[in-house]
């Protein structure tokens, strides 16, 4: 059953230079998802270009605006990743203390997840950053508890390590950084997973949840696109989670903000209001792509409401690519892989309410719109929250676009 849904598209607000059927915001009973925003004008122009603070303030005010349309604000905030341009001379603490000066004092805030990458979609464009809200259908704030994880690096106030809000429970992006800004295990790619997994367990254990409590893993690991890079540090993940486990994305990055840092992985969790672990279900369609080692990840995962895909990609059942290289061809199986998926929860594209793409490519615009406009083609408008992010490569050779999807049924 279809859940009744209110979409935003501010007065004024930037624009693609393309027609797209997505909209900057959604909102889904509780739950407000804004696509990533960027400092673009009306005509998709980018502005205060090369400028990467004041385009953090005019992406932040982006943000605002979006949930004010949706009937909140900054302080409904539970999780925000941002992706940003650095090339290893940007002092990634200075970025977040940017993010972090724009949100309301007090607290607790939103967790958040940090993406160092080579580039953005347009030339010029310094950062995206992508958001989650959480707002009583009564138009109440609803009640968080926040958590700061020990030991490891602070997050400039009011941001939170781990967030829990209603049934969900959302930890930002863990590295194997110390107190002191220190890099743990540096280039050691299996230890610093470790790391990170005991790191996770302990913020969720705070909620009092569990690994096997998580209903989406993303991970972003330092490499170069090949399956060597990550066998090893998904074998050591994969040790922390319960058959059926999450649905899951790992994404490969030139590199991370400080040399030696391999990863970091940031988890999303669903938790009964009275401690105990919620029913789900879980889609393997027939048929489906697999990865070419055995993980516990499903395609899909249903909890409640919500519906969580694994990033969706063109390979075959034994983990290889299909049409190597041709990013509109991967586009559309990739879709047609998260229709499958859907389709096993018995939902379909309308009960989408956030698409994130990752591509290979850079600063391009027509890399972009290659992948943009098939998604968005999918989607009846008004449709659901977009973001779209180039990277240099992708976990595999020849792999061009990886698509994850959240939906929400009644």
């Amino acid at each position: 059953m279809a859940l009744s849904r209110t979409h935003c598209w501010p007065e004024g607000h930037w624009d693609w230079p393309i027609h797209v059927s997505h909209k900057h915001g959604i909102r889904c009973g509780e739950m407000i998802f804004v696509g990533g925003q960027v400092d673009l004008d009306s005509s998709g122009k980018v502005q205060h270009a090369g400028d990467l603070a004041t385009q953090t303030v005019t992406v932040m005010a982006s943000l605002d605006k979006v949930l004010r349309g949706l009937g909140a604000d900054l302080g409904d905030l539970v999780k925000l990743i941002a992706f940003y341009q650095n090339d290893g001379s940007r002092d990634e603490q200075r970025f977040l203390a940017d993010v972090a000066r724009q949100l309301p004092a007090g607290g607790p805030g939103p967790v958040i997840t940090a993406v160092p990458l080579p580039a953005l979609a347009y030339p010029g464009m310094l950062v995206e950053i992508e958001a989650v809200a959480m707002r009583g259908a009564d138009g109440r704030r609803l009640e968080r508890q926040g958590i700061a994880l020990r030991g490891a690096a602070p997050l400039p106030a009011p941001l939170s390590h781990g967030l829990r809000c209603g049934e969900m429970i959302f930890v930002g992006g863990v590295s194997a950084i110390d107190e002191t800004g220190a890099v743990i295990a540096k280039g050691d790619i299996v230890r610093q997973s470790q790391i990170v997994m005991d790191r996770i367990g302990e913020v969720l254990h705070g909620f009092g949840a569990a690994h096997d409590d998580a209903v989406k893993i993303n991970t972003y690991y330092a490499g170069g696109g090949q399956f060597a890079d990550w066998e090893g540090a998904a074998r050591a993940r994969a040790r922390y989670f319960t058959e059926p486990g999450p649905a899951a994305t790992g994404l490969p990055l030139p590199r991370h903000a400080l040399p030696g840092l391999m990863t970091r992985s940031e988890i999303t969790a669903m938790l009964g209001r009275d401690g105990r672990r919620l029913p789900r279900s879980h889609v393997w369609p027939e048929g489906h792509w697999d990865w070419p080692i055995h993980l516990p990840y499903k395609h899909g995962i249903r909890c409640g409401p919500m519906i969580y895909l694994g990033g969706q990609v063109a390979l075959t059942p034994q983990g290889q690519v299909i049409e190597p290289g041709e990013l509109v061809a991967q586009t559309k199986i990739a879709m047609e892989n998260i229709r499958r998926v859907l389709a096993g929860f018995g939902a379909g594209f309308d009960d989408v309410v956030k698409v994130t793409a990752f591509y290979e490519g850079g600063a391009s615009a027509d890399q972009l719109h290659k992948n943009l406009s098939v998604r968005s083609a999918c989607f009846t408008e008004p449709g659901p929250a977009t973001t779209g992010i180039p990277l240099p490569f992708l976990a595999y050779e020849e792999m061009v676009i990886e698509i994850e999807i959240v939906a929400m049924v009644g």
